[in-house]
């Protein structure tokens, strides 16, 4: 296959999945070298860039996906009679923080953290497939894990967790200063 049949399968598959598709399966599939695969998705990313398309490429971790440009989420909700999803409470965005810059952590962690009960926040979470169940950890009573999702990753434009900002030295409550971080985010995605 040519560089372009290429990029166009590769667009093709992204596609069709609809999710993320991981890059070990794309480089099998299409018979590629990883550094291959990198700079061809690299090359269509910019190209999508560049040319100001309604779609991007986006890495996520060890995966790609196909999105929509996020300057065009207005037009996409009003075409498609969608509504926006709720936005994440004070709670859940202090959570998610947490589990953010932590994991992987248990709802015990969580708990000291923030002096109060998160299990219902915990199960928010989850359901929104924000975070995910990792493991347990060995200790009596092999508590769950938990970490951050490809969705986590989407939902703040990230393409990995190392890209979440340093947190600052200053003084006051950690779960206070990380769900600062994240509304501000949110608020900037509006």
């Amino acid at each position: 296959m040519d560089i372009h049949e290429i990029e166009s399968a590769i667009e093709g598959i992204l596609f069709a999945s609809g999710d993320p598709v991981s890059m070990d399966k794309l480089c099998a599939v299409l018979d590629l070298d990883r550094q291959t695969l990198e700079k061809i998705s690299q090359n269509l990313s910019d190209y999508y860039r560049f040319n100001r398309r309604g779609i991007e490429l986006r890495r996520l971790e060890n995966s790609l996906q196909l999105c929509t440009r996020p300057e065009y989420a207005d037009y996409i909700v009003k075409a498609l009679e969608t509504r926006r999803p709720p936005m994440l409470s004070g709670a859940a965005l202090e959570v998610l923080s947490i589990v953010a810059y932590r994991q992987p952590v248990t709802r015990a962690y969580i708990e000291q953290v923030r002096g109060v009960d998160s299990s219902g926040t915990v199960s928010t979470l989850l359901e929104k497939e924000l975070i995910e169940e990792c493991g347990k950890l060995d200790v009596p009573g092999r508590p769950t894990l938990f970490r951050t999702t490809d969705g986590f990753l989407r939902a703040f434009g990230l393409s990995s967790i190392k890209e979440l900002p340093d947190l600052s030295d200053t003084e006051g409550e950690e779960g206070d200063q990380l769900s600062l971080l994240f509304s501000s985010q949110q608020r900037s995605e509006e």
